[in-house]
């Protein structure tokens, strides 16, 4: 087997096994293999592969895990990454069907006092992704605006303009709109140069 694949599906089973709390919680971990450690993709690649795999439908580790893979062994390196990423889930989540039923998980005094202990060390590990992308993506008290109107549109429960769609929509023809602008802006000032 390509020593690639064998990496891909090593980093992304290592993400799957030892991350609690999904989504953002797996951020840190995820960045520090694919970005630092292994070198795949570009930091600035990172926040823009981020935005992409939450706007996407599916579990973020796993959308991730699949572009990864895709960039670097097309369709095989995306199934072994995938396969990496929800492997220990699944045995894990099969170990517990077979071996404890609910009651004896909601009784047993041991596997509560591990969950309580999680909690804590859980929300640190969403905060501070949350802060160093925040800083990696520029992110100022101006555009800081945005993200918190959203929260609370969403929050408000208003039928159309809480739905998070809404917001995905919203931001990608924002992005395309900002994108058109800049483009035309630096194809002025080539033709201004050139003259």
């Amino acid at each position: 087997m390509n020593n690639l694949y064998f990496k891909l599906f090593l980093s992304f089973l290592k993400i799957g096994a030892f991350t609690f709390g999904g989504g953002w919680a797996m951020i840190s971990i995820i960045e520090r293999e694919i970005v630092e450690k292994h070198q795949w993709i570009t930091k600035a690649d990172f926040l823009d592969l981020l935005a992409v795999a939450q706007s996407m439908p599916g579990i973020l580790a796993v959308n991730i895990s699949v572009v990864i893979g895709d960039n670097l062994r097309g369709l095989k390196g995306s199934i072994v990454s995938a396969l990496g990423t929800i492997l220990p889930s699944f045995i894990i989540i099969l170990s517990i069907a077979v071996f404890l039923t609910p009651d004896a998980i909601k009784n047993n005094e041991l596997i509560s006092n591990i969950f309580r202990g999680i909690r804590p060390a859980v929300v640190a590990l969403i905060v501070a992704p949350v802060l160093t992308t925040a800083k990696a993506a520029k992110i100022n008290w101006k555009t800081v605006a945005i993200p918190i109107i959203v929260a609370l549109f969403i929050y408000s429960k208003v039928p159309f303009i809480s739905n998070p769609i809404t917001f995905i929509i919203a931001g990608g023809l924002g992005g395309y709109v900002y994108y058109i602008k800049h483009q035309n802006g630096s194809i002025a000032n080539k033709k201004e140069a050139s003259k």
